[in-house]
């Protein structure tokens, strides 16, 4: 089923679509670097606090340098970016970027203007900024975990919060005893708690669950009652989904190997077992490939994965399976680029969005692209909206005032700042 509109101007249901790129520093030629370099030099002495790495592009366009390891979220106006990791000194910012090859910055994407724009926070910003978990709560970006360089040596088990509204980062200060310091950890937060499962020390992989009570912040270790024989594999790069009752694990691996998706594991919070789930295959394709370091959204009862490694091969495949009949669906999107090591968040209408990952292996090639795809039928709400915006992009210009007397509601013109 499509919901495009008779004038092309609505992407196709399942239909990747490219919404910004960056070229390679090693292909865009001195100029662009030369007017990167006098941009900085006129707005660093007025704003000292604000690093401008690598960040200017022809027609002035600001765009997050390619990346691999980070994390995004969404919420209905904004894609949210944190951290990453890039080795080519160039392209994440040569000596103008102090955290190479981390970088310690928050971009976000607005998708009414279909802009980049990075984030200037407050407060203490993690240093741990690869392979973190990220996850927003309200208006709450929480990230655990991660590694900093050198990777496996300088870990983090702590919980930073960025309030997105008030632009202004936290350390959660938490009881009991907290997790190992880990990266490439998976979590979810489900009914007023945030689960932990696996990751890496760098030398040991990990099959711990533990909570964390967002109200009463205390963690606590759970210690399910099956036998040791019975546990998932330890694993990281692995993805989470729950239902409400159980938490389920979608892939993962370690560094020389990539689990399969024909059986997954379920944590049941009801009677504190692991449960081994066998999935149903595609009637003509079977099951999704074997892959780690991939990205997973959830729409209700229905989880996505895309892309990821399986070992041998970067994936450009987009697969959902359903939760209550574990029935695999291979959906007809492809990336356009294959990827792993990416990040992907969706929207509360449904619209998920890709950026970055590691595109070629033999190269280490990272991407800035970022693409989105509709994963349901939009609603009427949403066709329209988009098909304002782009009719009357100078919206974004007008003042709520304004925006009220042309019968806008509060919620849209909260999107549009």
């Amino acid at each position: 089923m499509s919901s495009s509109e008779p004038d092309g101007t609505f992407s196709h249901l399942n239909e990747f679509e490219k919404l910004s790129w960056r070229p390679s520093v090693r292909d865009s030629g001195s100029k662009k670097r030369a007017r990167w370099l006098q941009a900085r030099r006129l707005f660093s002495p007025t704003c000292p606090n604000l690093r401008i790495p690598n960040r200017f592009l022809r027609e002035g366009h600001c765009i997050p340098p390619a990346r691999s390891g980070h994390r995004c979220v969404a919420d209905s106006a904004n894609l949210y970016v944190f951290g990453g990791y890039n080795p080519d000194f160039e392209e994440a910012g040569g000596s103008e970027n102090e955290d190479y090859p981390l970088f310690r910055e928050l971009w976000r994407f607005h998708f009414a203007t279909a802009t980049w724009q990075q984030v200037r926070t407050e407060g203490y910003m993690p240093t741990e900024l690869a392979s973190m978990s990220a996850a927003l709560h309200g208006n709450n970006l929480l990230v655990f975990g991660g590694t900093g360089i050198p990777f496996g040596e300088n870990n983090s088990n702590d919980v930073h919060v960025c309030n997105v509204q008030y632009r202004r980062w936290n350390l959660l200060s938490c009881r009991e005893k907290k997790p190992n310091k880990i990266y490439g950890q998976a979590m979810v937060i489900m009914n007023g708690y945030l689960y932990v499962f696996g990751g890496t020390t760098g030398y040991l992989y990990s099959t711990d669950l533990h909570r964390l009570d967002l109200s009463t912040r205390e963690w606590s270790h759970l210690k399910p009652n099956n036998a040791p024989s019975d546990l998932p594999a330890e694993r990281y790069r692995h993805e989470l989904a729950h239902d409400g009752q159980r938490i389920y694990i979608l892939g993962g691996g370690t560094s020389w190997t990539s689990y399969q998706l024909d059986k997954i594991h379920a944590y049941n919070l009801e009677t504190n077992y692991w449960e081994e789930i066998i999935t149903k295959p595609h009637e003509k394709i079977g099951y999704p490939a074997a892959r780690r370091c991939h990205s997973c959204v959830q729409i209700k009862d229905e989880v996505f994965i895309c892309g990821g490694y399986n070992g041998e091969l970067i994936l450009s495949d987009l697969w959902k399976i359903n939760l209550q009949t574990f029935q695999w669906t291979k959906l007809p999107a492809v990336m356009p680029e294959p990827a792993y090591f990416h990040c992907a968040a969706v929207t509360p209408a449904g619209c998920m969005y890709v950026h970055g990952g590691v595109v070629n292996m033999s190269g280490n090639r990272r991407t800035a692209s970022l693409y989105k795809v509709w994963l349901v039928v939009p609603s009427l709400l949403e066709m329209t909206w988009e098909k304002l915006l782009k009719t009357f992009p100078h919206l974004t210009q007008l003042s709520t005032l304004q925006l009220l007397s042309l019968g806008l509601t509060h919620s849209l013109i909260q999107r549009l700042k």
